[in-house]
C-alpha cells in the first residue's frame, strides 16, 4: 500500500502523513488507481447535486473539487506545454519555457479550454443522469493517468534529467502495466461497451501529445505527461458525452 499512498501524495494535495519514505518512482504503477479515486469524488459530488443543481452547475462544482483535490498538477503541465511548443522557435527555447513557472497566453488559453470542455461535458453526462455522471468521470480519470504512465513505459525522455526520465530510469514496467489494467477493468465495469470508446480516445491522444512532444523536444518530460492526462480527460468526457445522448450504459 506503500505505493498507493505515495500516488496519492504526489497526485493530490490530501494531506496524508506516513512514517515511511516515499519514493515517487515506485508510486507511479499506482497512478491509474489513484485516477479512478479522483475521478470518483468528482463523479461523486456531481452526483450528489444532481437533485438539486442545474446540470452545468453542478459540472462546475465537480470540476472546481478536482482542482482543489489535485492542487492544479496536471493543468500546470498543459499550459507548460503549450507555451513551449506552441511560442518556442527552438528545441532549447521550448526546453527552457518548459522549465518556467510562468504561464503565457498560449499557456492560458489551453487552461480556460481545458476547464471549459470538461465542465460542458461533465454537464452532458449529469443531465443523463447522476450514475452516467459518476461513471463518466471515474473512468475519464483513471484512463488519463492510464495513458500517462503508458506512455512511460513506451516512450522515451526528452533529456536525461528531470522527473520524465526519473520515472523511466527506475520504471517496474510490469506493475504498471498491471495498474493499467485494473484502470481498464474499472472502466468496462462502469460503462460497459463504452469503454472501448474511452480506451480508445486516451490511445489517440496519447499518440498525439508524445508525437508532438518527440518533434519538439525529441520526447516526454513531466509536463508533457502532464499534458497527456489532460487531453486524455478530456477527449474521454468529450466522447461518452457524445455516446450517452444514444446509448444507454450496459447496465
Amino acid at each position: 500500500m506503500t505505493g498507493f499512498i505515495g500516488a496519492l501524495v504526489f497526485l493530490t494535495r490530501v494531506p496524508i502523513r506516513t512514517r515511511r519514505s516515499l519514493d515517487t518512482a515506485t508510486s507511479v504503477p499506482w497512478f491509474p488507481v489513484a485516477g479512478l479515486l479522483i475521478g470518483a469524488v468528482v463523479g461523486g459530488v456531481a452526483a450528489l447535486l444532481e437533485p438539486w443543481a442545474s446540470p452545468s452547475v453542478a459540472a462546475v462544482v465537480a470540476v472546481s473539487i478536482g482542482l482543489l483535490v489535485t492542487g492544479c498538477f496536471h493543468e500546470d503541465g498543459l499550459a507548460d506545454v503549450a507555451d513551449a511548443f506552441v511560442g518556442g522557435w527552438t528545441r532549447d527555447d521550448r526546453l527552457r519555457i518548459l522549465k518556467d513557472p510562468r504561464h503565457g497566453t498560449y499557456g492560458v488559453a489551453a487552461l480556460v479550454a481545458s476547464v471549459l470542455v470538461r465542465v460542458l461535458a461533465l454537464g452532458t453526462l449529469v443531465s443523463y443522469g447522476p450514475r452516467v455522471a459518476f461513471a463518466g468521470a471515474v473512468v475519464a480519470h483513471g484512463l488519463a493517468r492510464s495513458g500517462a504512465v503508458g506512455t512511460m513505459i513506451v516512450g522515451r525522455p526528452a533529456t536525461g534529467d528531470g522527473l520524465g526520465a526519473d520515472y523511466v530510469a527506475r520504471l517496474a514496467r510490469g506493475r504498471s502495466a498491471l495498474g493499467i489494467t485494473v484502470a481498464l477493468i474499472a472502466s468496462v465495469a462502469l460503462v460497459g461497451w463504452w469503454a472501448a470508446v474511452a480506451i480508445g480516445m486516451v490511445v489517440l491522444s496519447a499518440w498525439a501529445v508524445s508525437a508532438w512532444a518527440t518533434r519538439r523536444i525529441g520526447g516526454f518530460s513531466g509536463d508533457v505527461l502532464g499534458a497527456i492526462e489532460q487531453v486524455g480527460e478530456m477527449t474521454v468526457l468529450v466522447a461518452l458525452s457524445i455516446v450517452a445522448g444514444h446509448h444507454q450504459l450496459w447496465w
